[in-house]
């Protein structure tokens, strides 16, 4: 869902922002980091770029099928109104 490379990106400014006692103690350290900052996006109430385009596709289509359904609502109403 999140971009590895973002998720690397955050990790090694965290890495880097660590005193150097703390680096020391290795790739273990980083490998936490990387779990702790992916498993706070995971509990995030967000979706993915590609699922927000997909879905505001689907508004857009189903839009369009709305206003043609008012449009021939309206049409009926039209004749009807004329026949009376």
């Amino acid at each position: 869902m999140f971009d590895a490379k973002k998720i690397e990106q955050i990790a090694k400014q965290i890495h880097e922002s660590m005193p150097q006692p703390v680096k020391d103690l290795g790739s273990d350290v980083d490998q936490k980091v990387r779990q702790v900052i992916q498993g706070q996006l995971n509990k995030l109430d967000v979706v993915s770029r590609e699922e927000f385009d997909v879905q505001t596709q689907v508004l857009l289509r189903t839009r369009q099928k709305l206003n043609e359904l008012e449009a021939k609502l309206a049409d009926i109403e039209s004749k009807l109104s004329e026949q009376k």
